[in-house]
């Protein structure tokens, strides 16, 4: 799925049922056309000052600035002139995963792919009320929406180093995994609704080493359940 610039929520293609990040320049602008092959920074779906207080915009600016415009860079600077120049972020990742001689090019891909992902994932909490849909779902894959979110602090916060916590989907029921480093559901063609990101440069200058409490902020005021049932939907 794309993502519309601004909104947070995908829009289906026919090419793909998972998300698909928006490649658009950092002020949402086209890329220019003699540069489409090139992956860009995305925009981010808020103003940096919008999770604030759980997440600051100076971490923000940080995380999303330098950490997530380097895996970026990193990408256009591997893949040009070979024969990945012209792939998408997700095609990339389903191409390198397991080849231990593109490994850096997967760790930067997936990377690039999870961080615009999971700014999806965050918006200021504006209701407490989950869509009926993926409510449903949770209750018939883990009893109720407080085990939902147990299972997935638990996932995020057991994590050894860095890495990502994801609930996804298998199709038949829904399923919390972690994964490590920039490793991510999609090898395992599963369909990721929503992930936590807990490498230290995700929260480290808000809350030093406080991982733990960092994630439970993040469950219980920044998670857009609209924008994981849209993924489950489509």
């Amino acid at each position: 799925m794309n993502s519309t610039p601004g909104s947070g929520l995908p829009r289906s293609t026919q090419q793909s049922n998972v998300f698909r990040p928006d490649e658009r320049g950092a002020a949402g602008v086209p890329a220019q056309k003699e540069r489409l092959s090139l992956h860009v920074l995305p925009p981010l779906p808020f103003e940096l000052t919008a999770l604030e207080p759980v997440i600051s915009s100076h971490s923000l600016s940080f995380h999303y600035g330098k950490h997530h415009r380097a895996y970026v860079d990193k990408v256009n600077e591997l893949v040009q002139g070979t024969e990945f120049a012209d792939l998408t972020l997700e095609a990339l990742i389903l191409r390198t995963a397991g080849r231990a001689e593109q490994q850096q090019l997967f760790n930067n891909a997936a990377q690039a792919w999870n961080h615009t992902f999971y700014w999806h994932c965050l918006a200021p909490r504006t209701t407490e009320a989950v869509p009926a849909t993926l409510l449903r779902k949770i209750a018939e894959s883990f009893g109720d929406l407080s085990t939902c979110k147990r299972e997935l602090a638990k996932a995020a916060n057991e994590q050894f180093g860095s890495g990502w916590a994801w609930l996804v989907s298998d199709g038949a029921r829904l399923q919390i995994l972690k994964t490590g480093n920039g490793d991510d559901p999609l090898p395992k063609h599963l369909r990721p609704l929503l992930t936590l990101d807990v490498w230290e440069h995700a929260y480290y200058l808000d809350y030093q080493n406080r991982r733990a409490d960092h994630v439970q902020a993040v469950i219980d005021r920044l998670l857009n359940w609209e924008f994981a049932a849209a993924n489950l939907s489509t």
